[in-house]
């Protein structure tokens, strides 16, 4: 799981400062809306091209994470 994890960034000029995936303008809240709202991995990838499957289990990874209370450190 932590390798997951080290692919959340947090950088203060992108996002807001918010959770995002490897420095992109792709923001882990982003991913967990697109899941929620129905879409497939598969249709974020399409239309996300530059997103790999492993940023979206990563953004799964990190909501989990602070569900549980765990501290999450991201690069």
């Amino acid at each position: 799981m932590n390798d997951l994890l080290q692919r959340i960034t947090i950088e203060p000029g992108k996002g807001g400062g918010r959770p995002s995936i490897r420095g992109l303008r792709v923001r882990v809240q982003d991913v967990l809306e697109m899941l929620a709202a129905g879409m497939s991995v598969e249709q974020i990838l399409a239309d996300f091209p530059y997103l790999e499957a492993d940023d979206i289990r990563a953004s799964l990874a990190y909501a989990a994470a602070q569900a549980s209370g765990t501290a999450v450190v991201a690069a």
